[in-house]
């Protein structure tokens, strides 16, 4: 027998407007103990909700669509999935993801998405860029995270990465290190934005930033790990060159891990001879080199959780930036 609001309702001697107010949000004023005894009396009948129903009157699903571009096949940038479906849970909101990829363009994803008449769409990206969202699509898209509007009509939340770049450098120098190289992500807009907080923190420091060495990671005019390293040449160089650096900061861990294994080649110490410190905290990797890796944790899971605060509140100022900051995690490499 299906269970309805009336018959919850009729047990517990309230309306069916008190009721539905109790048990899905609606503006009906309760007491605590009210609202308590319903939804008791709810799953001592069995209620289940009628999703279908909730639609037709409410115009939406419970639900928080995200176009994913390539967020998936990033083991911790899925962590933007996870805050953001932790706090949609606690307003009994499920979240669901449609991969943007290959053939399907940002449009057709975004319709396919609204098919499910979801309460609103987030677009979320696997590494910081700019989107070029479709004019139509503008009122659509609620927050981008990890990535930005090009013409800057939509609230996005993206990692501070200048202010991350200058936290880990002064960290550097703050630990005695003088000569810092960086071993930096050709072509990606979170290099060269780190590459200007680099050199802000040198200059400050009363460096020479301008004229420090920042070097591509790979051989690619934009990285990727699949294209060819340029590690292992630029560490051998660098530690033969007549003023071997005291430190190299990293792109991300793994060129950290690379820079661990061509230091032990040419037979330097990490920290004694080189500190190295490095950007995203990929945990199976930073905590297991040796000695474990001091890195900046990307605010993904931050991220997330914002932007279900914002989809869920219409806290949305279209156009607004938001720079979330990365967490020093301080290991044994400095």
């Amino acid at each position: 027998m299906t269970i309805s609001l009336t018959d919850i309702a009729e047990r517990a001697g309230v309306s069916v407007k008190t009721v539905s107010g109790a048990l899905h949000g609606g503006s009906a004023r309760m007491s605590d103990e009210t609202r308590q005894r319903i939804k008791e009396i709810a799953d001592e009948l069995g209620y289940v909700t009628n999703l279908a129903a909730r639609s037709m009157r409410q115009g939406w699903m419970p639900l928080i669509g995200v176009v994913a571009d390539e967020l998936i096949t990033s083991p911790f940038a899925t962590e933007i999935i996870r805050g953001l479906d932790g706090a949609a849970r606690a307003s009994d909101i499920a979240v669901f993801a449609m991969t943007l990829g290959g053939r399907r363009d940002i449009g057709s994803v975004i319709e396919e998405v609204r098919r499910f008449r979801p309460r609103a769409i987030a677009y979320a990206s696997m590494y910081h860029k700019v989107v070029s969202l479709p004019e139509e699509f503008a009122g659509t898209v609620g927050v981008m995270i990890n990535c930005r509007d090009a013409n800057d009509r939509v609230t996005s939340l993206v990692p501070d990465e200048v202010g991350a770049a200058h936290e880990i450098t002064s960290y550097l120098i703050d630990a005695g290190r003088r000569n810092i190289a960086f071993v930096n992500l050709p072509g990606l807009l979170a290099g060269e934005l780190r590459e200007a907080g680099f050199r802000k923190a040198l200059t400050e420091a009363g460096f020479d930033g301008a004229g420090a060495q920042v070097l591509p990671a790979v051989r690619r005019a934009t990285y990727s790990d699949r294209a060819h390293s340029l590690v292992l040449s630029h560490v051998t160089e660098l530690m033969r060159g007549a003023e071997p650096p005291d430190a190299i900061l990293c792109g991300n861990d793994r060129v950290a891990m690379e820079v661990y294994a061509a230091l032990r080649r040419v037979g330097a110490q990490i920290p004694d001879d080189v500190a190295v410190a490095s950007f995203d905290n990929q945990v199976d990797i930073a905590s297991r080199l040796d000695p474990p890796l001091t890195t900046m944790a990307l605010p993904h899971r931050a991220m997330g959780r914002m932007a279900a605060d914002i989809l869920l509140s219409s806290d949305a100022v279209p156009g607004e930036v938001r720079k979330l900051p990365f967490q020093l995690v301080e290991r044994s490499s400095v």
